[in-house]
């Protein structure tokens, strides 16, 4: 099997993906065709079916199908023009081959985790923490497999811990900078930031919105998994239960980014600050290597800007 990360323009392949997406399309001439997002543990393709012929057989999103076809370079993107297709046939592939996985060991990332969390001192957050990260056996194993974005940054198993990890230790390196900081505070904030994705989401392989994440969206479905379990806590104090669940409802920092709330809290606004240079560098460094190679790397989307790999240094 040659994996997506090693493909090259002009080749011609055989090979079973994971259909993550069929979207039925019209050309400008009324013909119409298949736009699909392919995909394998090292990232995804796009892939095109110009001609809906008998070649083509029935398949829907979520489906392991056999594709003919040459891969073309597009927009400075790798593209598959995909000729024939049949659904797989159970046995003909090994769906671990068909997950993205996060480069890092999860057992490491969570200890790495549990160690930064175990610099709280509030003895009502430790409570907290050790209620969801440590008694709660479902929820940490949701948490260590689950993505944390449908395909924008970090959409890939293991992804929510990375995120949730990376996010942590700039909060950290800000405490540390900044003393006026609430380090118990911000922590916390930073630890349960994003744990209403493990409800946003669904499992691999679809990595697809549920019912709740297309209505609720995770800030708030965080925010209410955080405060059921903070009323479960006798005597947490009220003004700390708010605090911590602002910053939670303002980390996006924007209200056009889905944010309920701006942040208020100068705890709320370094936790905006380290989710977002996170994520963008995230974004960035997926798209490099998607693009190995490669200088321009074209418009991305997610940071409104035409990218580029950095020169190499002498």
């Amino acid at each position: 099997m040659q994996y997506i990360a090693d493909l090259t323009e002009g080749k011609r392949i055989s090979q079973i993906f994971l259909c993550k997406s069929k979207a039925l399309a019209t050309t400008k001439n009324g013909k119409n065709y298949y736009n699909l997002v392919l995909q394998d543990k090292t990232g995804t393709i796009d892939g095109k079916v110009w001609d809906l012929t008998n070649s083509i057989e029935h398949f829907e999103a979520g489906d392991f199908i056999q594709c003919d076809c040459e891969v073309l370079l597009y927009n400075k993107s790798m593209q598959l023009n995909i000729r024939r297709i049949r659904r797989a046939h159970e046995g003909e592939y090994d769906p671990g081959d068909y997950c993205p996985v996060s480069p890092f060991d999860t057992e490491k990332m969570y200890k790495d985790l549990l160690e930064l969390a175990g610099k709280v001192k509030n003895e009502k957050l430790r409570a907290l923490i050790k209620s969801y990260f440590v008694d709660d056996a479902a929820f940490i194993g949701q948490f260590k497999t689950h993505s944390a974005a449908k395909s924008v940054h970090h959409g890939f198993i293991g992804g929510l811990l990375q995120h949730t990890l990376g996010v942590m230790r700039l909060c950290y390196f800000y405490c540390q900078q900044y003393p006026v900081l609430n380090k118990d505070l911000l922590l916390t904030a930073a630890l349960f930031h994003d744990i209403g994705k493990v409800k946003e989401l669904s499992d691999f392989p679809s990595n697809d919105y549920t019912d709740d994440g297309q209505l609720l969206g995770h800030i708030v479905i965080g925010y209410q998994m955080v405060m059921e379990r903070i009323h479960q806590i006798p005597d947490f104090p009220e003004r700390l239960a708010s605090e911590l669940g602002h910053c939670i409802l303002a980390h996006h920092g924007e209200l056009e980014f889905g944010s309920p709330k701006k942040p208020e809290l100068m705890e709320a606004l370094a936790l905006s600050m380290a989710d977002n240079t996170d994520a963008k560098l995230e974004v960035m460094t997926e798209a490099l290597a998607q693009a190995e190679g490669l200088e321009w790397q074209g418009f991305q989307k997610f940071l409104d800007a035409n990218i580029r790999r950095t020169s190499p240094q002498a």
